[in-house]
C-alpha cells in the first residue's frame, strides 16, 4: 500500500515507492522531498529536492546532515510547505532524519522523538550506528542550548 505517514502537520515519512507517487505528493501538498539514499529516485513533480547520499550502514555519517535537513524541514513549514523524508524502505535513514528534526526544532528528547516517529510509521528502526549518532546529536543540542535554557517540550504543532 502506498502512503505517506504523517509525523507532524508539515512532515511525512515514507518509503521511496510512496514518496515517488505523484498522486500522494499532490494529495498531501508536499513541497519538499528529502531523499536519504544514493540510489532511490525523486518524484518527477516540480518540488524542492534535497538528497542525502548515504547507505543504510551503521558506519555512514548521517550526523553531519542532521542540521541541514532539520533546518530545511523547519524552513519549509515556516513558509506553509510540507516535507516528506524517505529512503528505500522508510525504516532507518529517513526515520533518523525525522527524529533529528523533532529533537532540534520541537525540542523533544531522543526517546520522545523516536516514539513520535514510530507512532506515525510503526516499521521504523534506525540502525545501531544511526542511533549512536542521534545520541551524540542529543548531547550536542543540549550543549548548544546551554545548561540553563531550552529544556522542556516543543511548542505548538504548526510545523
Amino acid at each position: 500500500m502506498l502512503q505517506l505517514c504523517q509525523v507532524t502537520n508539515a512532515l511525512f515519512i515514507s518509503n521511496a515507492r510512496s514518496a515517488c507517487s505523484e498522486q500522494l505528493i499532490q494529495q498531501e501538498a508536499v513541497t519538499l522531498c528529502i531523499n536519504v539514499s544514493k540510489q532511490q529516485p525523486f518524484p518527477s513533480s516540480a518540488i524542492i529536492k534535497l538528497q542525502v547520499p548515504v547507505y543504510d550502514d551503521p558506519n555512514e555519517d548521517l550526523l553531519s546532515h542532521f542540521d541541514r535537513c532539520a533546518d530545511a524541514i523547519h524552513k519549509e513549514a515556516g513558509r506553509g510547505g510540507r516535507s516528506v523524508v524517505y529512503c528505500k524502505n522508510g525504516r532507518s535513514r529517513s526515520a533518523t532524519i525525522c527524529i533529528a528534526y523533532l529533537m532540534k526544532h520541537r525540542k523533544l528528547t531522543l526517546n520522545d522523538a523516536l516514539q513520535k516517529v514510530k507512532t506515525a510509521r510503526h516499521v521504523i528502526d534506525p540502525n545501531p550506528g544511526f542511533m549512536d549518532q542521534l545520541r551524540k546529536y542529543e548531547q550536542e543540542l543540549k550543549r548548544r542550548r546551554g545548561a540553563g535554557g531550552g529544556g522542556g517540550r516543543g511548542g505548538g504543532d504548526k510545523d
